[in-house]
């Protein structure tokens, strides 16, 4: 189908320098675990001396950047899994380009690459993160999903125990050239969807492609070790529901202690 681009775009920086790539991990938003008493919230650079190690989420947020609902989220888990959690934001680069949907997927194609090299950083640099235990699970939302699961480990990265991808299908669509998912067979992967997402599935108008399922059944089905978990009439954004919060700490548990 042919897609009118009524969306809009602002800002003019497509591509990281080195310098703006470490102002979104310094400035990532930490989550910390307190033995016996609330989680301990702050920026990465405030957290140099702790001493206390944990299992670590890195959470890939969506277009909206770092908002009340993924702090909500990252608390949550800090406070009843016991994980640490820190959330690179890609808004600390000054004039990074925005959209509203939908645009040409050249211009979506340019925020995922930034999008990228802020995960690969960070997983660079969280061997240096005193309170990072060595086990890493990725996650991301929306825009982050895509992130989350193109992600391909480097040499020198830290190593990863699984993924959790919300609502973000990985599947060709208007907000990609390609979906490039990298998802080994028997990496632990948990998608969680909306079953009528409104931007990655069917009732989306310009989703421009007629088979798709809507979620990462496609691409995952080769994984013994995925779990996809469609909500009904669910929300875009759905972390903070049970069902999705549920699904979560099943999938941590598990992966956490394999």
């Amino acid at each position: 189908m042919t897609i009118e681009y009524t969306g809009s775009l602002q800002g003019s920086v497509r591509k990281h320098t080195e310098a703006t790539l470490r102002e979104t991990f310094v400035n990532a938003y930490v989550v910390l675990p307190e033995a016996g008493g609330a989680p301990k919230v702050g920026l990465l650079n405030e957290f140099a001396n702790e001493t206390a190690s944990h299992p670590t989420v890195v959470f890939m947020h969506g277009s909206s950047g770092v908002n009340a609902q993924i702090k909500t989220f990252a608390y949550w888990l800090a406070d009843a899994l016991r994980v640490a959690v820190v959330i690179p934001d890609s808004m600390q680069t000054k004039d990074r380009l925005i959209y509203s949907s939908p645009v040409p997927a050249a211009d979506y194609e340019d925020v995922h690459g930034m999008r990228l090299a802020e995960l690969n950083y960070a997983m660079r640099e969280l061997k240096n993160v005193p309170w990072c235990d060595g086990r890493v699970i990725i996650a991301g939302t929306s825009e982050g999903g895509v992130t989350a699961a193109r992600y391909k480990p480097e040499e020198g990265m830290i190593a990863e125990k699984g993924r959790m991808i919300f609502s973000w299908s990985c599947e060709d669509n208007y907000h990609v050239a390609s979906h490039n998912s990298y998802l080994p067979d028997m990496l632990p992967v948990l998608n969680v969807m909306s079953a009528t997402d409104k931007f990655f599935s069917q009732v989306n108008s310009y989703l421009d492609n007629p088979s798709a399922l809507g979620h990462a059944g496609k691409v995952l089905a080769s994984n013994p070790n995925t779990q996809i978990v469609l909500l009904p009439g669910a929300p875009h954004t759905l972390f903070n529901l049970p069902a999705a919060r549920d699904a979560a700490a099943a999938f941590l548990t598990r992966v956490l202690r394999s």
